[in-house]
């Protein structure tokens, strides 16, 4: 079969040095986000959404006027908008170092009027250089980040359409900068046992029943990108189901069965897109039906 090019092939290994910088860069941001952002719940005010532009903040409050912040990955600048009508912008560019971006941002929030702290250090990557002192990570291929984004524009369109099948409380589509991975989660609306040993964020993240649905570009372990779908609490028996299509395959995540699905296998699909809606479909009937959900009264029928 011939490669489909809303999904290109996109091997970690030809951009990890770009991915690494530009994560960081993300966390800088999401954790302005954390620092000025209404608490909400399941950790959803935190996180960065994607739009036609490339990610953004969304609207921040502050005092009495709020901005945003945008990833522009066409025009590739980072560009600061008030609500009073005030812009700030630089660019992103190849030897832009996290610890220069960190303090471009940081002087131009100021510019604006707006001081806030974050805890100055990456969270949960593989070195904890403070941000304002990181020179290791400076690489930025723009046409890696631009496809970088375009693949998450394009997940994040199918993961939109499956969101809106389901009646149940349903999460928006997000980035969760911490591991970089875009997901959308249902809820059944029954509170869940609480996780053993769970930290603050997970206490939050799976205070009540879910299915969760997501995408990652790879790490140090999984040197693909993958799909993945994961339930909690997990019911018995899961790693029985069935899934679609027939490359996907439950792996050991933890302890629990996660439904994994290779990108690689999804992106030489005649319709990928049918194949990632069938894929998402099969993970929430598998968990859904054994972890006695109501399928069909969450159902959202054809108009």
């Amino acid at each position: 079969m011939l490669e489909n090019n809303l999904f290109p092939e996109f091997p970690l290994s030809e951009w990890e040095a770009t991915k690494e910088t530009l994560h960081r860069y993300i966390q800088i941001v999401g954790k302005l986000n954390l620092a000025g952002m209404p608490r909400k719940n399941h950790w959803w005010y935190i996180t960065i959404k994607v739009n036609s532009r490339g990610l953004s903040s969304g609207s921040i409050p502050y005092k009495d006027f709020s901005f945003d912040i945008q990833f522009d990955l066409t025009h590739h600048n980072l560009d600061i908008h008030t609500s009073k009508g005030e812009s700030r912008t630089f660019s992103l560019k190849e030897g832009l170092s996290v610890s220069e971006f960190y303090t471009k941002l940081m002087e131009h929030l100021n510019a604006l009027g707006i001081y806030l702290e974050i805890k100055d250090e990456p969270y949960d990557l593989q070195d904890k250089i403070p941000f304002s002192e990181c020179t290791v990570h400076r690489t930025y291929d723009s046409k890696k980040a631009h496809q970088f984004w375009q693949t998450l524009l394009q997940v994040d369109m199918v993961f939109k359409e499956f969101g809106g099948r389901s009646y149940s409380k349903t999460s928006p589509v997000q980035i969760y900068w911490h591991h970089l991975d875009i997901a959308v989660t249902r809820f059944s609306g029954r509170k869940a046992p609480v996780m053993p040993n769970a930290n603050r964020a997970d206490r939050d993240a799976y205070s009540h029943e879910v299915i969760s649905f997501g995408f990652w570009f790879g790490d140090k372990d999984v040197r693909n990108p993958a799909f993945y779908s994961y339930t909690f609490p997990s019911p018995e028996g899961l790693e029985n189901e069935p899934l679609q299509p027939e490359e996907a395959k439950w792996i050991d995540a933890n302890g629990s069965p996660m439904a994994f699905l290779d990108y690689n296998d999804l992106r030489i699909k005649d319709d990928p897109k049918k194949c990632l809606l069938d894929f998402l479909e099969s993970a929430y009937q598998a968990g859904a039906r054994l972890a006695g959900w109501d399928i069909d009264e969450l159902k959202v029928s054809d108009i």
